[in-house]
């Protein structure tokens, strides 16, 4: 086994169960802002919405396990790219298409049934695809984790939020566009202080460990965002379409994908650590991609954009 196999990063009870409970109320803001209209107006282009499912719960993570067949990293690393890739879409990927000036409601439509599949796709994806790579198949067992276990966690933390929320809009539609942004901006907030949070923990283990994922979580996420555009572009949807699947299929939630590593896998040190890394580098990646598409619109759309009034 390889030293980052043995590392743990630590985190106490408590905080676990603090961020727990603060990842359930990042879900409920991201709810606040969903409409059951949301879903109507995706179903009218059923391509692209069939296509962003497809490709963030089932097509990521086949082509991670032959990523890693090809890449051979060491086995935790390999097992924490499976999990990324088994999580629902990340609720920064909205504000990213609506930056990039893509379709801001199909991105919405997206990752809310993302995240509502993922209750049962995430577990599944990860035990299976866990189970049957042989770099990964050891950990698995050794660890010996129920996917009904790890459904009744991602339950509480995204299913029962996400229904509330949307509750609470639907029944408090004043309160809920009150308080959309301020959540909007606490749950950025909270995503960049958890995983920033998880590193100062362990930032030795991170600084000795970080050059094992630094390229592979690069090319992880760049065929994610490369596979997004690259089949809505041979599916022929519009250019808002594809600007909103690139970022649906190569943003993820890593916030829950540590939460889930801290309460499985006793912050296995490979996981962890690409797990965290993602939560970085899909921002950094995300961000850049957003800034180039606002200086060109779609095609069809306004003229190209050039920085006033941004």
């Amino acid at each position: 086994m390889a030293p980052i196999d043995q590392v743990h990063l630590s985190f106490n009870p408590q905080t676990l169960g603090l961020l727990n409970a603060v990842l359930g109320l990042v879900m409920f803001g991201v709810a606040l802002e969903l409409r059951v209209a949301d879903f109507r107006i995706a179903l009218k282009s059923p391509k692209a919405l069939a296509l962003g499912l497809f490709g963030h719960h089932v097509l990521f993570p086949a082509m991670t396990y032959v990523l890693i067949w090809v890449m051979q990293p060491l086995p935790s690393i390999a097992l924490g790219m499976i999990l990324v890739s088994s999580c629902p879409a990340g609720h920064i990927s909205n504000f990213l298409v609506h930056f990039s000036r893509g379709n801001t409601a199909l991105s919405v439509s997206v990752s809310a049934l993302s995240t509502a599949v993922a209750l049962v796709m995430t577990p599944l994806n990860f035990a299976f695809w866990g189970n049957l790579h042989p770099i990964t198949r050891g950990l698995m067992q050794e660890v010996a984790m129920s996917p009904w276990s790890m459904l009744e966690v991602i339950v509480m933390l995204l299913g029962i939020p996400l229904v509330l929320g949307m509750w609470v809009a639907q029944r408090y539609p004043a309160f809920a566009e009150r308080v959309r942004t301020p959540m909007k901006v606490l749950s950025l907030l909270v995503l960049v202080g958890f995983i920033g949070g998880a590193l100062g923990a362990n930032f030795q283990h991170f600084l000795t460990y970080v050059n094992f994922v630094v390229f592979v979580v690069f090319v992880h996420n760049l065929m994610a965002l490369a596979t997004g555009y690259g089949l809505s572009s041979l599916l022929g949807l519009p250019e808002r379409d594809r600007r909103a699947i690139t970022f649906e299929m190569g943003i993820q939630n890593s916030g829950l994908g540590l939460i889930l590593i801290f309460n499985f896998f006793n912050g296995l040190g490979g996981m962890a650590i690409v797990t965290a890394w993602w939560g970085i580098w899909h921002i950094v990646a995300g961000m850049t991609l957003a800034l180039y598409w606002r200086r060109h619109a779609p095609k069809g759309a306004a003229a190209p954009y050039t920085g006033e009034g941004a």
